[in-house]
């Protein structure tokens, strides 16, 4: 495959730094009312699912996960080792930050989601002023618009981490590509104390530091980067005498009995027989994989024969298929798509990449990788922010693809905001 080139940033770019931070905002704010749109407004309209709630009511932004965020700012960390999925396997940065929006007289779920958002939205500008730097106009809005476009953005906008860890990673690699080393370990240290996966900043940083033969702050970057999980365990230490205490209570999270791979095999057989066949143990419909075969013939066929079909026919055909694929098999094909193309764009744009991003998104996707979990491996995947930027790259050399998957994120964005907010599986 040929490699992947693209001229540095020019002059020219240079000066339209204040419509490209402009950009990243619209994209960020534009995204987030569609959230707000589909949350408050259209969910309080639909056949409650729970219970009912009013127009404009902002607990829609609280679920799952935000259930334990909203219990350790209100009432502190539990741990027993007793197997149960204890809220000490949250980490301590949102909560934190909770705390302070509670002493300035907000609501911890409302503080948390506000803290959430401005976070988002930070992280969208440094992408903004990052890649417009390194590549020019067209590839830092590309890769502004798939990180604020992308349907998993919904958990920048709920009380989840998602914002603030993008805002700190960010802020941490940026900063030690610029061999700002201080800034590196200030914003690694606090993207550790946000999220465990903060921690593969480590040897990414040690990898790049020692391949660059940087100076020797750059290995004390590394290592302080660590910080923010240090301190938590030694948190945990303190208040349950074991500093690990974060990390054995992940077991629970963990189905019994899962064999390594089983997850990805099961996600395989959703996607080619019905999402129902895997639990069934039987071909429950047997139309479902006819359909599967027919829309995958009919793809590789426009592939085969692209040259003589004409762009229009490959054009409006690819998208058809790409729709009627998501209509048949839904999330499982969503969040294999997510996962394996984050891996492909990763590694077909490796040689155009800031080294230390390929670094980090490939420790970051082998991290979620080696648990032989699927559950939420979209979210994560998410979360490394390498695979937007990759993503904005590729949308860069093929804009005229890029406006029909953000069509398409905005559809699903949507339908994962209605889903969440009636309290269904979301990611």
């Amino acid at each position: 495959m040929r490699e992947e080139t693209l001229q540095p940033a020019t002059a020219t770019s240079q000066s339209f730094w204040l419509p490209l931070w402009g950009f990243a905002l619209a994209m960020g704010l534009l995204s987030r009312l569609v959230i707000f749109v589909s949350m408050m407004l259209i969910v309080p309209l639909l056949p409650a699912s729970g219970a009912r709630l009013s127009v404009g009511d902002w607990r829609v932004l609280v679920g799952w996960d935000s259930v334990h965020y909203i219990g350790i700012a209100t009432s502190g960390y539990e741990y027993a080792p007793d197997g149960i999925g204890h809220n000490v396997a949250f980490f301590p940065m949102l909560p934190l930050l909770m705390k302070v929006g509670m002493a300035l007289g907000l609501p911890a779920a409302l503080a948390g989601a506000i803290a959430n958002n401005v976070a988002f939205l930070g992280a969208l500008v440094i992408l903004a002023s990052w890649m417009g730097d390194r590549y020019g106009l067209a590839a830092a809005r590309w890769s502004v618009a798939a990180l604020a476009w992308c349907p998993f953005s919904l958990f920048g906008t709920v009380v989840y981490t998602e914002g603030l860890f993008l805002l700190f990673s960010t802020a941490a690699l940026r900063s030690f590509e610029q061999r700002r080393h201080l800034w590196a370990a200030i914003w690694g240290s606090l993207a550790s104390a946000t999220r465990l996966p903060g921690l593969t900043l480590v040897p990414a940083f040690l990898l790049i530091a020692w391949r660059e033969r940087r100076s020797w702050s750059a290995y004390g970057a590394a290592i302080a980067s660590a910080g923010g999980v240090l301190c938590f365990s030694l948190f945990c230490w303190v208040k349950f005498q074991e500093p690990l205490a974060f990390l054995w209570v992940q077991k629970a999270w963990h189905p019994a009995g899962l064999t390594y791979g089983e997850g990805w095999l099961k996600t395989l057989v959703q996607i080619t027989l019905g999402p129902t066949t895997w639990n069934k143990g039987t071909l429950v419909d047997p139309l479902y994989p006819l359909a599967f075969v027919i829309l995958c013939s009919l793809g590789t066929l426009l592939w085969r024969f692209r040259k003589q079909a004409g762009r229009r026919l490959i054009y409006y055909g690819t998208c058809a298929i790409g729709l009627l694929l998501w209509l048949l098999a839904g999330s499982p094909l969503i969040n294999a798509v997510t996962f394996w193309g984050g891996v492909y764009v990763l590694w077909r744009f490796r040689r155009t990449l800031p080294p230390v991003a390929v670094v980090y998104g490939c420790l970051s996707l082998a991290l979620i990788l080696s648990s032989g979990r699927t559950i939420s491996v979209e979210r994560h995947a998410y979360g490394v922010v390498s695979l937007a930027i990759a993503m904005g790259l590729l949308l860069s050399r093929h804009p005229r693809w890029g406006y029909p998957v953000m069509g398409f994120f905005a559809l699903l964005l949507v339908s994962l905001s209605i889903r969440f907010a009636q309290h269904l599986w979301a990611g």
